[in-house]
């Protein structure tokens, strides 16, 4: 079965995105020697997750309420009610608020700071 081992995401101002995602998740980037990449580790290696990438942008910004034309990350997170007055206060855009996924947990979509569209989720079994 194919399972996911890594992300990218795009920015126009690289250090902008590794700013906001440092200040939200906590995550770490390092510049890859080959070029233009920052390496992305999101978390302990023992917990379940991946690590991905930040590159920059080849084309323009998506426009406002413009199909996703990318897979869209999710996020697991600790406190979903917390993340989002985080991402308030960085600025970004939450674009579906707080919503139950029944029996999983909690689910929110924002945009970063270029137009990205990423999942946040909290795990609650009794979430309806």
């Amino acid at each position: 079965m194919g399972r996911p081992v890594h992300f990218e995401i795009q920015a126009s101002q690289p250090q902008v995105l590794i700013d906001f995602y440092s200040a939200l998740f906590g995550w770490s980037f390092n510049k890859w020697e080959g070029g233009e990449y920052w390496l992305i580790d999101t978390g302990d290696a023992a917990q379940r997750g991946i690590n991905g990438g930040l590159l920059p942008r080849q084309g323009p910004v998506p426009a406002a309420m413009q199909s996703v034309n990318a897979f869209v990350c999710t996020v697991d997170v600790e406190n979903l009610d917390d993340t989002l007055k985080q991402v308030a206060a960085l600025k970004a855009e939450v674009v579906v608020p707080k919503m139950p996924i029944p029996g999983i947990g909690w689910l929110a979509y924002a945009k970063d700071l270029d137009g990205n569209l990423f999942g946040m989720m909290q795990a609650d079994d009794k979430a309806a």
